[in-house]
């Protein structure tokens, strides 16, 4: 059921890997970094909601869901294939905003078919086997351009000073994007409605108007829990968002001693980023399937707050590693967040909504995720040379402190308790 996952997470992946690079290769100014990464969060904010509410009443031979997953896979793989070949900011900046979309249309629909079919004591292990798959998709997405310099030179550069290996991995990224979604699709198919179900759907209007009000009726009905998340979902989406978007900078300045994205030094710099940011998906693999049976004893909430303070412990102290070894063991605290991110919030999230609604909820659970990263891409030039002195290792001590306090208000969530067990 998740393998199609695998696909979608290594492209996000590669967008996390070398988007910020990319863009130092095209001449982007640091402060402004950010707004280059607009398309993520605005395209999550205007896409996911609309498109988790009109797959709760799709009516197709092929389910409520897996039309989406079929159109934005094809649009992720075109998206993918062309973003490596960028000739000017602008055209990298368009692409990532099509790719998003792509993404997005992907998304939710996927979460709320996992969630479909699993019962309420099940999700744990859904979720978390999920996140295990964002894990090995972005371990070796990461991975990628360093393994391919076996066989193509680290300094081989495209016209556009992109190096060959990132146009490669980008290339692989586009075939696995398409193939194991319909992998999925075709292995796992969607479970029918029951007649009482399909009656209902059927009973409720497809115009844009009522998804429209179906959009608006939702938001207004939120769960408290869901709201009681939003808290949470700030501080640790700011923080990540702001860590992908500079730790290849961070790292460039504390371990390589440059900021010029033409050097040699600053490619070697990239590539440690993504070796690091492969381990640190590869602990998240593993420990989101060591977290299953700990959620379940423990619940989602407290290991969740434990899982972002281990995160923002390993962001505070990169900036002062000066060293390649300690970076890569610092990634067992990023792991470990990200895997809670990625598994523990969704379990979190799917004890507190009504199944009927879950692709409206699991859309609107993306703004969530989106209006952070939106806030953080607004902010953070505003900030950038003024509050944090143009040194992208103070963006990072920033990250770390957002960590911690969303650990903190995970704990005030009322959801995620320790779970019952539902009578054999």
């Amino acid at each position: 059921m998740n393998i199609g996952f695998f696909g979608l997470q290594f492209s996000f992946g590669l967008q996390q890997a070398n988007m910020g690079p990319i863009y130092g290769f095209l001449g982007a100014d640091e402060a402004t970094i950010p707004l280059l990464w607009l398309a993520g969060p605005m395209t999550g904010l205007i896409v996911q909601p609309i498109v988790g509410a009109m797959s709760d009443r799709t009516k197709s031979h092929l389910g409520r869901r897996t039309p989406y997953f079929l159109i934005g896979a094809i649009i992720c793989s075109i998206s993918l294939f062309l973003m490596p070949y960028s000739s000017a900011l602008w055209m990298a900046a368009s692409l990532l905003w099509i790719l998003d979309a792509g993404n997005n249309i992907t998304m939710e629909p996927y979460r709320a078919y996992v969630a479909d079919r699993l019962l309420p004591d099940q999700r744990a292990t859904g979720f978390l086997t999920q996140s295990a798959f964002t894990g090995l998709a972005q371990t070796l997405s990461y991975l990628a351009p360093t393994l391919l310099t076996s066989i193509v030179a680290r300094d081989v550069l495209d016209a556009n000073g992109i190096p060959a290996v990132v146009r490669i991995a980008f290339v692989i990224g586009a075939i696995l994007s398409i193939s194991t979604i319909v992998w999925s699709i075709w292995r796992v198919p969607e479970l029918p409605l029951a007649p009482a179900e399909r009656a209902a759907l059927e009973a409720r209007p497809s115009t844009v108007s009522s998804t429209a009000r179906e959009i608006v009726d939702a938001i207004r009905q939120m769960p408290p829990a869901m709201r009681q998340l939003s808290l949470a979902m700030l501080c640790q989406w700011y923080a990540m968002f702001a860590y992908w978007q500079y730790i290849t900078f961070a790292v460039g300045r504390s371990i390589y001693d440059t900021s010029d994205p033409s050097s040699a030094a600053f490619r070697e710099a990239t590539l440690t980023t993504q070796q690091a940011g492969a381990i640190y998906n590869i602990i998240a693999f593993a420990g989101a399937l060591a977290l299953i049976p700990v959620v379940k004893r423990l619940g989602a909430r407290n290991v969740h707050a434990v899982c972002l303070t281990a995160s923002g412990l390993a962001m505070l102290l990169i900036p002062s590693t000066t060293t390649v070894p300690l970076l890569f063991v610092l990634m067992l605290g990023i792991g470990i967040g990200w895997a809670g991110m990625m598994g523990n919030t969704y379990v979190m999230l799917a004890d507190s909504i009504p199944p009927e609604r879950n692709g409206i909820y699991m859309g609107i659970f993306n703004m969530f995720i989106v209006i952070p990263m939106l806030i953080q891409t607004l902010t953070m030039p505003l900030m950038y040379r003024p509050l944090l002195g143009g040194d992208p290792r103070n963006v990072l001590l920033l990250a770390g402190v957002m960590m911690i306090v969303g650990a903190v208000a995970t704990l005030a969530v009322k959801a995620g308790g320790r779970p019952e067990r539902r009578p054999a």
